[in-house]
């Protein structure tokens, strides 16, 4: 029996994907074989020996203490794509209304005398105060092209929008794909030179914290709309706040609100929503779920922050996975070691990410835990499981 420890609630869909013959799901669980978590912070937890993967259900890890987990072999998931249409929708959502001053229009009619909004003739006369332009025929750029930014691209050119993207990190096969609806650039400064309207699709790291500040803000156009549905950190939101106060931005829509931005007129805002409908729910769980099982059985790794993605099909005999330090002479050594035990490797994989490799072992029969032991003798290995 294998031991989920569920942080948040996890949709039905994916605890129904879980056989309750070998899997018992709880918020109580201690020293678990696996987490499922939403968005409770996890940097204080213990990480037991018996753990072996951290699954997100959504798409940001930065509640997640990924290095730690990196240190004792623990594969952290995350589920993109898996609520990539929800937020699309809802920043499309956000933007139009910035645009249009719809929440303002709104408040201000439900201050109106009910008597004045039945005749009309008031609304007639103030509206417009509250006119906005269209989104169509303006240049949106997209900061990331990533599941969500790419459905935001398709979805701003089939509005008739002009759309360019930047992303360093794409893949060549995913330019090719994306071309038909978005112009990629190579210089992040073009994005913010050229556009009507910068939105920003990546993720919350080091790296990209205060990504937008008042450098990036300045090279903008006067009257730039900006929308953040990705993290907070990832914009300066002090120079955020500035620029709208000067007018340089006209409106900010965003998910996450500072307190000082909930009060600004030009803030259209939600409480972290994004992400939050039922579909979106069903589908991370379903993937965290496909993803925690593949891994606890058979050591297939799919769409993890910090290990080589490695999945294949077992033979009929014993795997071993390992996780070691990604130098040379380590994968020579287990083999040596394998080989004078005097097993024969049916299938064998080896990829590395950055510092850490990972390396499956398929067997066409049993081995002893004596091979496990002196594969985990081996100075730079990590972890190493047996699984049977």
């Amino acid at each position: 029996m294998y031991n989920i420890k569920t942080y948040d609630s996890v949709a039905k869909a994916g605890r129904d994907v879980f056989d309750d013959k070998k899997y018992k799901l709880s918020d109580d669980i201690t020293n678990p074989d696996g987490i499922l978590v939403h968005s409770t912070p996890l940097h204080g937890i213990e990480l037991g020996e018996n753990l072996k993967s951290i699954v997100r259900i959504g798409a940001g890890v930065n509640t997640i203490p990924v290095d730690k987990c990196t240190e004792k072999g623990i594969v952290v998931f995350n589920c993109p794509g898996g609520n990539a249409n929800a937020v699309k929708e809802l920043t499309l959502a956000g933007m139009i209304m910035a645009m249009r001053n719809g929440f303002k229009a709104m408040e201000w009619v439900k201050s109106l005398p009910d008597e004045e909004v039945e005749a009309g003739k008031t609304v007639e006369k103030g509206k417009e105060a509250f006119r906005g332009p269209e989104i169509m025929g303006k240049t949106i750029g997209i900061l990331g092209l990533g599941a969500i930014g790419s459905r935001m691209a398709r979805a701003c050119h089939d509005l008739g929008m002009k759309v360019i993207g930047y992303d360093p990190y794409l893949p060549h096969m995913r330019v090719a794909e994306l071309k038909e609806y978005v112009t990629i650039v190579v210089n992040v400064e073009t994005i913010y030179k050229d556009s009507d309207i910068v939105t920003v699709h990546i993720p919350l790291n080091e790296q990209n914290r205060g990504f937008v500040g008042k450098k990036e803000i300045d090279m903008m156009k006067d009257g730039v709309y900006l929308v953040n549905y990705a993290r907070g950190p990832i914009l300066d939101n002090d120079a955020v706040l500035d620029a709208l106060n000067t007018g340089k931005i006209t409106a900010f829509a965003t998910d996450f609100p500072t307190p000082a931005q909930m009060q600004h007129p030009n803030v259209v805002f939600s409480p972290h929503l994004a992400a939050g409908t039922p579909e979106a729910d069903e589908n991370c769980s379903v993937m965290a779920a496909r993803q925690t099982i593949d891994y606890i059985e058979n050591g297939n790794i799919s769409n993890s922050v910090n290990m080589p993605n490695v999945s294949f099909a077992r033979a009929d005999g014993d795997r071993i996975c390992i996780f070691h330090a990604n130098k040379v002479g380590m994968l020579g050594h287990m083999t040596e070691l394998v080989s004078a035990g005097g097993y024969n490797i049916e299938n064998l994989v080896n990829k590395s990410r950055q510092d850490i490799a990972y390396t499956i072992f398929d067997f066409d029969t049993e081995v002893p835990e004596s091979l496990i032991n002196q594969i985990k003798t081996i100075d730079g290995v990590i972890r190493v499981r047996h699984i049977k």
